[in-house]
């Protein structure tokens, strides 16, 4: 061995990758099941939620990845029966829009290629892709079983999923019908709230005049018609209502009248109801149930007509579809105005505000910000439209997931996010599953000439469940949402594929499942987490029959947002790739990295010039170990992060502090020709010193602590812990302590051979203890340290991932060896101040007296004599009476104990006069400060008590100052 097996430079680039293959290819990701316990027993279970198998990893997955993966080393180096379930999401809109732009740039569309041969295009994208997305997991250092990836369209998933269907449907939990939706004219296709986003900006609210039916009705200010706003104009030809609260007495005698719509002529009825707004605008407003959420509950309360008046492209049918009331079928046709038919939805706007203007029944125009709703993916404004839909009626599902809550068998982290959950879940509303896409899993339906729906796994079943034989049949086009099948996630990824009781379940299921903890963001508490306790209970049974929950915790994160609190966006160009931070990027690669894809030239620019003046030397390599503890470091629970590069530039040099230690020990513990020295391999408390009693207490407290903090998913604690104890109480003091004993020369030269050996021990055995710690969030490091030292310990071990975290030994926790140090460190402290007030350079060793001593004081000092006088390179230390009288010096305090250095022949006298002149200036300079405030009547008479007081004993404290700084002014004389 030798020192030359850590290089000089810690260089994460040497070891990360290394590793990774090292443990991937021994199979230490898998599960390790335990003698001593069951399986069941001993399983610690976590389900990694899927990222797009399109994307790449963001600041996010960099976050929670960190969180998964100390949680899952962590439970696997105490023992247990650990599986890190890892996948991918099939992701349907994302990956259908990625694959037609690359086919549109060959001139072709997927109706060119039809289904069967886009789909094949889609796959053969997915295995591309994909293996970028898992790449990237695995530079994270995410210790997931590889072995059990999955992919929700794999052929097991997707049995699973046609099961979850057809179970419930046949349980009349599934229904098809014609509903509002949220729809995408770009996209041709239904889309979850989640998948919209509301975008601020500036528009206008026109303000139209309905005339009333009955000529001789008016307003109480004598007007024949009502004036009602609106963000939408085209929506108009839609109306089924005026609506008007029902206590605004301006309208009380028109409720029940009809108005005149515009343009089509329709009688339209004037109806009252809570929802409208008396001071918004005019107190009226325009109800269209078919092309608004809010009109659309309104108009069940009053059981409107719906008149839909956009096809799929949001342009102007020729004929309207009129529905009688809600959830009805279509009744009817209106036909549309003249000059309508088939405009886009905008141009429509345009031409009919020209109209109005021109018959004069525009009353005016003013600007409005508004919230457009636009697709997350295409950027296009989302069109309310009624179309048939498949549904989950959702009530039954609910009942039993909100009761999981209520009765502590699932719990959040934090716990506040209980209350957004029970929010959510007595609000439900049925779920809308169905997609107008070809990318997903095919809605198991097939459909006659007639349009009778039949449901079964497959056609082969359909025709023998319904008796069809030869009839011709169709499947539905549509495919599911995403979150159906990922709704299924925690028990489809361990091979459930449909048994119905706990004894068919196979291994993994009846061993992991329910999994431990879910790590997640708040933004999908009820598209995902609701989902999958819902779907969950009611498929899946434990032993005794009863629903299991999916996961018994939830922790959950908050957003990661830049150093300024800005969420990260492409727009702003303030994103940040965590692989980015691992390896480094230069300046021109960051900049076409940030500006890639920006259509907008002048946006493109802004975001380049930023770039180049935030980091103008692009960003440098910090590791994954650094971005891990950085991301550690900051998870408090449910808080937003605020990622500043500062912060991990900190824990990179954190990393290069242990890495120096390591060497350090190295180097003390092997001679020059790579041979061990005299090195303990166990511990023999009867030669340690307080050193080594406290370094061990401090150790097992830490340890405590630790295992602390991770019960309550209190990271940002855990890895403070982890900082504190290696950087300031291991490297900074026991390191130290160390190496002025092993070096030990002149008066410190009787350090025997034998208690060198247990220091060795003490520091190598420490070492090994701190690095199985920090093991969870900083993995590579840790192996690489722990692979180097633990032969010098005579242990041998594949791996710390497969070695014991460390538990804390109560007994070795030392109060008194604590307390002496604390006290030491004081003395230390105080030494070194004066020293540095001094300008005394650590070669000149100092005389040092202590005044104001009582006996237990003095029992510490015996006990600590030799480290002090090591370490603050102290030549004497002697004890003076209070009260006695002492040469000039310099002091400090340590509690009510004086520290002094006598100055005589230590300091040039002019150069420390001029000092205490200085000192001496700035104290009367304070002290003048408040002579006046307290000389002011107005102060005396309107400060608090408690102030003035306070400002009275801060200048009895700044007048007994400077008499001390007269004093040694005064004595320096005397030099």
């Amino acid at each position: 061995m030798s020192i030359d097996n850590l290089s000089t430079n810690y260089n994460p680039v040497n070891i990360e990758q290394k590793w990774y293959k090292i443990w991937e290819q021994q199979g230490y990701f898998k599960p390790q099941p335990n003698p001593a316990m069951s399986d069941k027993q001993n399983a610690f279970s976590i389900a990694l939620p899927p990222p797009n198998v399109t994307g790449s990893l963001h600041m996010g997955h960099g976050f929670n990845n960190t969180i998964m993966d100390t949680l899952t080393r962590y439970h696997r180096m105490m023992g247990h029966n650990t599986l890190w379930q890892p996948g991918t999401d099939h992701a349907g809109i994302a990956t259908q829009m990625v694959v037609e732009r690359q086919l549109g740039l060959q001139g072709i569309s997927r109706h060119d290629l039809g289904r069967e041969k886009f789909i094949d295009k889609i796959w053969a994208w997915k295995e591309q892709s994909g293996n970028t997305i898992t790449r990237q997991i695995r530079r994270l250092g995410s210790s997931v079983d590889w072995s059990r990836e999955r992919f929700t369209m794999d052929d097991g998933l997707s049995q699973a999923v046609k099961e979850v269907f057809v179970w419930l449907y046949d349980e009349g939990l599934i229904y098809r019908g014609k509903r509002l939706v949220n729809w995408d004219p770009k996209l041709h296709t239904a889309l979850s709230d989640l998948e919209v986003e509301s975008v601020e900006e500036q528009g206008s609210l026109w303000h139209f005049r309905y005339h009333f039916a009955d000529q001789s009705l008016t307003t109480q200010d004598g007007k024949n018609y009502l004036v009602v706003a609106t963000t939408r104009p085209e929506t108009l030809l839609g109306d089924s209502a005026v609506a008007v609260h029902p206590d605004d007495e301006r309208y009380a005698h028109l409720i029940g009248k009809t108005i005149v719509l515009p343009i089509s002529g329709r009688e339209v009825p004037i109806v009252a109801d809570d929802y409208v707004e008396k001071d918004f605008g005019t107190g009226c407003v325009k109800i269209t149930p078919a092309h608004d959420f809010n009109d659309h509950e309104l108009g069940k309360r009053h059981e409107l007509p719906l008149i839909n008046i956009f096809d799929e492209d949001a342009c102007i049918k020729a004929e309207f579809d009129l529905i009688a009331k809600v959830g009805e079928p279509i009744s009817n046709h209106i036909t549309a105005p003249a000059d309508y038919a088939g405009l886009e939805r905008f141009a429509a706007r345009k031409k009919l505000i020209e109209q109005a203007q021109n018959e004069n029944w525009l009353e005016k125009i003013e600007p409005y910000t508004l919230k457009a709703p636009r697709g997350d993916r295409s950027g296009t404004v989302i069109e309310p439209l009624l179309t048939d839909q498949w549904y989950v009626a959702i009530e039954t599902l609910a009942k039993p997931a909100i009761e999981a809550v209520q009765n502590g068998d699932i719990q959040f982290v934090p716990q506040q996010y209980t209350n957004m959950y029970m929010a959510w879940m007595r609000d439900i509303q049925d779920w809308c599953i169905s997609r107008q896409l070809w990318w997903g899993h095919r809605i198991p339906a097939w459909y006659d000439d007639n349009g009778n729906v039949y449901v079964g796994r497959d056609e082969s079943e359909v025709r023998a469940k319904y008796s069809l034989a030869d009839t011709p049949l169709r499947q539905d086009d549509d495919v599911l949402d995403t979150w159906f099948s990922s709704a299924l996630w925690t028990f489809s990824t361990l091979d459930w594929t449909g048994q119905t009781s706990f004894d068919d379940y196979g291994d993994a299921l009846q061993t992991f499942h329910p999994t431990s903890v879910l790590v997640t963001g708040f933004d999908i508490i009820f598209f995902w987490v609701a989902r999958m306790i819902m779907m969950t209970m009611h498929f899946i049974k434990d032993k005794d029959g009863k629903p299991q929950v999916p996961f018994k915790t939830v922790y959950v994160h908050g957003l990661v947002r830049d150093s300024q609190g800005q969420k990260m966006s492409k727009s702003k160009g303030n994103v940040l790739d965590p692989i980015d931070l691992i390896d480094g990027i230069d300046l021109e690669n960051l900049v076409n990295k940030r500006t890639q894809g920006l259509m907008n030239p002048k946006e493109a620019d802004n975001i380049a010039k930023q770039t180049r003046q935030e980091f103008p030397d692009g960003i440098p390599a910090f590791g994954t170990d650094a971005l891990r503890f950085t991301y550690a470091s900051l998870a408090s629970t449910g808080r937003d992060i605020n990622f500043d590069l500062k912060r991990i530039e900190g824990y990179r040099n954190f990393c290069n502090k242990i890495w120096n230690a390591t060497r350090f020990v190295l180097m003390n513990c092997i001679d020059k020709d790579g041979r061990p020295q005299n090195i303990d391999k166990s511990a023999n408390p009867k030669l340690w010193q307080l050193p080594e009693h406290w370094i061990i207490s401090r150790l097992n407290a830490t340890i405590n602590d630790i295992h602390e903090h991770i019960s309550q998913y209190r990271f940002d604690l855990m890895s403070q812990a982890i900082y504190e104890f290696i950087w300031n109480e291991y490297c900074d003091w026991y390191v130290e302590f160390a190496k002025s004993s092993l070096n030990a020369s002149g008066q410190d030269s009787t350090v025997s051979d034998e208690r060198k050996a247990q220091i060795r021990y003490v520091l190598l055995f420490v070492l090994e203890m701190a690095m199985k710690m920090t093991h969870p969030i900083m993995p590579y490091l840790t192996e690489e340290i722990w692979q180097t030292i633990t032969p010098l310990l005579g242990k041998t071990g594949e791996s710390i991932m497969l070695s014991t975290y460390p538990k804390c030994d109560d007994s070795k926790i030392n109060e008194q060896a604590e307390s002496d140090m604390a006290w030491l460190q004081s003395l230390i402290g105080a030494v070194r101040n004066i020293r540095g007030e001094m300008k005394l350079g650590n070669a000149v060793r100092l005389p040092v007296l202590i005044q104001g001593v009582s006996d237990e004081q003095k029992a510490s000092l015996v006990r600590i004599d030799n480290q002090f006088k090591t370490l603050a390179k102290v030549d004497s230390l002697t004890i003076v009476k209070t009260g006695e009288e002492v040469p000039l010096s310099s002091s400090g305090m340590v509690g009510q104990m004086k520290v002094l250095v006598p100055m005589k022949g230590l300091i040039d006298p002019t150069a420390e006069l001029n000092r205490l002149n200085k000192v001496r200036d700035k104290l009367q300079t304070q002290a003048d400060a408040i002579n006046k405030k307290l000389s002011n009547d107005n102060f005396i008479a309107k400060a608090p008590t408690q102030v003035v007081q306070a400002e009275k004993m801060k200048l009895t404290e700044l007048n007994g100052q400077l008499a001390e700084v007269e004093k040694q002014v005064g004595a320096l004389g005397n030099l």
